[in-house]
């Protein structure tokens, strides 16, 4: 089958399946990701099985595009104005996640998990850090449709959405670390203590320097040259995404961290930078997001996913175990209010967007190769169940802090 007609097909059958999603009042997301389960290679054979072996090119398009709108949420002004409420919750329930599903499912995955000659360091606790890491990002679209929808006002429904959109900075940063100490454990058994804390320093603030100067050639770039229309805003919004992500690969530091970095310095230091982020969600969001999870639904294996769904259940509570602990500490150590303290973590279950991006990015990595079809299956798999209850539990937790009118 031709790549135009293959690409043509699944650009398609997700937009379709995200609308109908959407009419019984689900995320669009689901759709995506339901359409891809259905165009999988595994499942129906419509589409050649060595089509998904050749999509990392536009994975790694859509990462930057999306790395770089949730660096665009960084804007300095925006988080003192939100105040240390949310930025101890942001912490805590963000670590917290990470933290309890590493150490919970490193207490369970030998039991679970048989992979031949595995062993603590080699396998069990690089697959528990990764996938500890892909636990803190919260998605913050199924609550806000909730939000809008029952036209929800007050200071949690104000305290989600700051939280949301802050932990999956994070989140990348939870994974950078990750990677490199996974790496580390993978390939050097003989364990190295000043390369064991140096190499994830470099990868991180490599990437953040790497980030800095792309974001301020972006600034530079946009200022000379005065591209106040919107297509020329993509073109050089496209074309500096693509320089800073490759460029990241080339010197192996973080890609998704130094896109990030980019776009917090467009957010800080761009006058322009409302129209550069309204534009980039009025045109290339949504194409963005069918073709990135429509593509995550088709990398799922099936083989794998059977053996791995005690691993998606033990991820979803322990995450949930995290979210709600954390959100509890942080909203005491803040002192803010009781009902922000106790309904907060309600909103913060939804996880989807960049979590699924992170796990792709694994597979992209031959160091993991062993590990990346259980991280997939496990993330695509938790993410599902985190849509479907996402916004039943914030609708809940919002109509109880009085948020929404019964």
């Amino acid at each position: 089958m031709e790549s135009l007609l293959i690409i043509g097909v699944i650009i398609f059958t997700g937009f379709i399946l995200g609308e109908l999603v959407s009419k019984i009042k689900l995320p669009k997301i689901t759709g995506y990701i339901l359409a891809g389960v259905l165009l999988n290679p595994e499942l129906f054979h419509v589409i050649p099985n060595n089509f998904i072996e050749h999509t990392n090119a536009i994975t790694n398009i859509a990462l930057s595009f999306i790395t770089f709108s949730v660096g665009g949420t960084l804007l300095y002004n925006r988080i003192k104005k939100l105040g240390k409420g949310i930025v101890f919750i942001t912490i805590f329930e963000a670590e917290f996640a990470f933290l309890a599903v590493f150490l919970g499912l490193l207490a369970i995955t030998p039991f679970f998990i048989d992979i031949p000659n595995a062993t603590l360091f080699a396998i069990f606790i690089p697959l528990c850090l990764l996938l500890g890491s892909l636990a803190s990002p919260t998605d913050p679209s199924a609550t806000l449709a909730v939000s809008h929808e029952y036209k929800a006002k007050g200071d949690v429904s104000s305290t989600i959405m700051g939280v949301a959109a802050f932990d999956d900075a994070l989140g990348i940063i939870n994974y950078s670390l990750a990677i490199a100490i996974a790496s580390i454990l993978i390939l050097n058994q003989n364990f190295n203590i000043s390369y064991s804390l140096t190499s994830p320093l470099i990868t991180i603030f490599g990437a953040i320097l790497l980030g800095t100067i792309f974001g301020f050639l972006f600034n530079g770039i946009t200022s000379i040259f005065k591209k106040e229309t919107e297509g020329g805003f993509i073109v050089i919004i496209l074309c500096l995404l693509l320089l800073c992500f490759g460029a990241a690969m080339l010197f192996g530091v973080d890609e998704l961290l130094a896109t990030m970095t980019m776009g917090a310095i467009v957010v800080n230091f761009n006058p322009l930078r409302e129209k550069i982020f309204k534009i980039l969600e009025r045109y290339t969001e949504e194409l963005i997001f069918v073709l990135f999870f429509t593509l995550s639904g088709m990398h799922l294996n099936f083989s794998i996913l059977t053996t791995s769904l005690i691993l998606i259940v033990f991820f979803v509570v322990f995450r949930t175990i995290g979210k709600i602990s954390g959100t509890m500490i942080g909203a005491t150590i803040a002192k803010s209010p009781p009902k922000i303290k106790k309904y907060v973590a309600g909103g913060l279950i939804p996880q989807g967007g960049i979590v699924i991006g992170l796990a792709l990015l694994i597979k992209q990595n031959s160091t993991f190769d062993i590990l990346s079809d259980i991280i997939i299956s496990v993330i695509i798999g938790a993410t599902i169940i985190h849509e479907l209850i996402g916004p039943i539990v914030a609708k809940i937790a919002l109509t109880k802090a009085g948020e929404i009118k019964k």
